[in-house]
């Protein structure tokens, strides 16, 4: 029997409850994967609350890393043996020490990452790379705000942003995370308790403002994202940490410079297995050589679950997150 986490109804860190589930042989196009370590993530939160809804009961979390146990017919991109780490919402049921799961979002892991590492970068790690790779051609002369520079999203882009020559004005909630978002990379720092953002963005940017915001926070720091923005600039809209981002008329991005918006997911980014697989080996090249530091500052037991989420929830984090399995 295998322990997993699993809820049976949406609502705060208390639905979560651990459980001896069966796990059984793998199918056809199946591996049965021992996990060693679990990523912990903002949106596991969506999906406890029903932001994300998914048919219940339901197991959680989409990230994890571990060592296949036992492959099913028809599988040839993974052999036992193999360390390998997953992320995407078509994965849900990480939380747990072992279990069944389609071999297609599998990958496999370099002898230079360990699997904590792994579960603390697969999916943080990839939204970063599609984020600086993809969503805009950067030059190596732009200017970024980054929202939650001490996550675990913001200390991998802040650094991975220097690699490509970019200046980094990051936002924090406190002097803490604000020395740690600095060591990682960023040149700037707005600590948006007590400054404006947007006012010290322009200060800062001689009144220009940023080429790109990558907002993870969503409802609380939409309208001063827009404000920070430069004519033309894009505004990315990565998460809703703080609740959805209200209705709002499109004229709006006019009136503030002909701005661009984007709503990216994950998902989009790694359904196709070779531009997943590209973006995956320059992660893990640049974790490897040491270029991109991994920061993982909490460390939990999975049954601990539910206080997982609540300092999650709770802002208390900073870096990654993993569970021990």
């Amino acid at each position: 029997m295998a322990k997993a986490i699993r809820f049976y109804r949406t609502g705060g860190p208390d639905v979560l409850q651990v459980e001896d589930v069966p796990v059984g042989e793998p199918g056809p196009g199946e591996v049965r994967v021992r996990h060693q370590a679990v990523g912990l993530n903002f949106a596991d939160t969506y999906i406890r609350t029903g932001l994300y809804p998914v048919p219940l009961p339901s197991g959680i979390g989409a990230e994890a890393a571990g060592v296949v146990e036992a492959v099913g017919e028809g599988v040839n991109n993974v052999a036992v043996g193999d360390r390998v780490t997953y992320t995407g919402f078509n994965t849900l049921g990480a939380y747990s020490t072992e279990r069944l799961i389609s071999a297609t979002p599998l990958i496999k892991l370099p002898t230079g990452i360990s699997s904590e590492t792994a579960a603390a970068i697969t999916a943080s790690g990839l939204t970063v790379s599609y984020l600086l790779r993809r969503i805009y051609p950067f030059k190596g002369n732009e200017t970024v705000l980054l929202h939650a520079a001490a996550g675990s999203v913001g200390l991998i882009l802040s650094q991975w942003a220097k690699l490509l020559g970019l200046t980094v004005i990051g936002t924090v909630s406190s002097d803490s995370k604000a020395e740690i978002a600095r060591a990682h990379g960023c040149d700037y720092i707005i600590n948006y308790s007590h400054e404006n953002v947007a006012d010290r963005v322009r200060s800062l940017t001689q009144g220009a403002g940023v080429d790109v915001v990558f907002d993870s926070v969503g409802k609380d720091t939409f309208e001063s994202s827009l404000d920070s923005l430069r004519r033309r600039g894009l505004m990315v809209c990565v998460g809703t940490a703080s609740g959805p981002i209200p209705p709002f008329n499109p004229q709006l991005l006019a009136m503030k410079g002909s701005l661009y918006l984007t709503r990216p997911a994950l998902a989009d980014y790694i359904a196709d297995p070779a531009e997943k697989l590209e973006l995956a080996n320059e992660l893990f090249e640049h974790v490897s050589r040491g270029r991109i530091k991994v920061a993982i500052h909490q460390r939990y037991n999975l049954e601990d679950a539910a206080q997982a989420h609540r300092d999650l929830e709770a802002r208390k984090t900073t870096g990654s997150s993993v569970f021990v399995v």
